[in-house]
């Protein structure tokens, strides 16, 4: 007789506060959790890299390279892949510049300060374009997330400092968007 897979209800498991999916036929409680997104605000010589989407969710509009985290991949690891991922860029990391939490979307994301190795940069799979901006010509009204926003700012009043704490959610901002 063949395996049948496992049937799932949401219940309270013994020793909880909330609702889970719990194995009808073992018990096994299947968590879910929040999803870690890795990124950078990463330069050459001053100017950004940014990448414009190509796939969903906001196709079209202008982001930093990020993404979620891979199962066994440092948070720095990661952001180092999204920027290849994304606009075929070799960055060295510098520190975090934020952890934003976004509950809504059940999300924590980890954005770093990068410098790319080489201005030598392409469209990734990913994307649709990408270029490097003068804080000035970041197209800032087509920026596809409020953390983008706020990333760019920090990025911006962190400056070129050694040492720097990492920012949050700005004051109000709770990523219900």
């Amino acid at each position: 007789m063949a395996d049948r897979p496992a049937s799932f209800t949401l219940a309270v498991p013994p020793g909880d506060d909330r609702e889970r999916l719990v194995c009808d036929a073992c018990g096994h409680v299947q968590y879910e959790n929040p999803k870690v997104v890795v990124g950078s605000v990463s330069t050459w010589q001053g100017r950004v890299l940014m990448a414009k989407r190509a796939i969903p969710p906001r196709t079209g509009w202008w982001t930093l390279p990020a993404g979620y985290l891979e199962l066994g991949e440092t948070p720095e690891a990661g952001a180092a892949r999204e920027a290849w991922e994304e606009a075929r860029a070799r960055i060295t990391l510098d520190g975090l510049i934020a952890v934003y939490s976004i509950p809504r979307i059940s999300q924590v994301q980890l954005i770093y300060r990068g410098r790319l190795s080489s201005p030598a940069i392409d469209i990734g799979p990913e994307s649709q374009a990408v270029a490097l901006y003068d804080w000035g010509d970041i197209p800032w009204d087509a920026l596809a997330f409020p953390s983008v926003r706020w990333a760019l700012n920090h990025a911006r009043e962190i400056g070129d400092a050694e040492r720097f704490a990492p920012r949050g959610n700005p004051p109000g901002e709770m990523g219900d968007y």
